[in-house]
């Protein structure tokens, strides 16, 4: 079964991000693949500080990330932006890690007012990573993400659609990269 990579730039184990990562998990079963999640908390906080590319731990997740069909990259908005701690992750990254690979971004706001963070924040960053597809993504606010609602936290229809109909979008592109390599 073809999988995706998630990762969570969130600093907090029980968090909306986490919360979209299982709601993902979920939805990307239903097309037919399976989710490796990842988070910020699963590496050593010396080794995204310290920028330590070859801790296993990073090996792991690049081989991970080299054979996906896909990325789903999820965070909080801190600043107007992504959290540090998922900047730091994909500092030591490859350069090229994304390369080929269609990438799914989310975030979560406080507010509406950080809604272009997806646009002027996040999408560089996976460019420059070599991302070959970055899908529109989606931005929520917090008062539309249930963090006690494990089934269907996601609390707007419209939202919701938006949501289901990328990551449609990331299966198709996925199978037919897949069918060209």
């Amino acid at each position: 079964m073809s999988y995706f990579v998630a990762i969570s730039g969130s600093p907090s184990a029980v968090s909306r991000s986490s919360i979209l990562v299982n709601f993902l998990r979920k939805e990307s079963f239903k097309q037919g693949f399976t989710v490796k999640e990842y988070s910020v908390l699963d590496f050593p906080a010396d080794v995204l500080i310290e920028g330590r590319y070859d801790d296993p731990s990073i090996k792991k997740l690049s081989e991970e990330i080299k054979e996906a069909s896909g990325i789903l990259i999820i965070s909080p908005v801190y600043k107007a932006s992504y959290t540090g701690t998922l900047k730091a992750l994909l500092d030591i990254l490859p350069q090229d890690v994304f390369k080929d690979k269609p990438v799914f971004p989310l975030m979560v706001g406080g507010s509406p007012a950080h809604l272009l963070a997806i646009d002027y924040s996040l999408k560089p960053l996976l460019a420059a990573l070599s991302a070959q597809t970055i899908l529109k993504g989606v931005y929520l606010t917090d008062q539309y993400v249930d963090k006690e609602e494990f089934e269907n936290p996601i609390k707007n229809e419209e939202l919701l659609e938006r949501i289901t109909d990328q990551l449609g979008q990331l299966t198709d592109i996925s199978q037919k990269t897949k069918a060209l390599l």
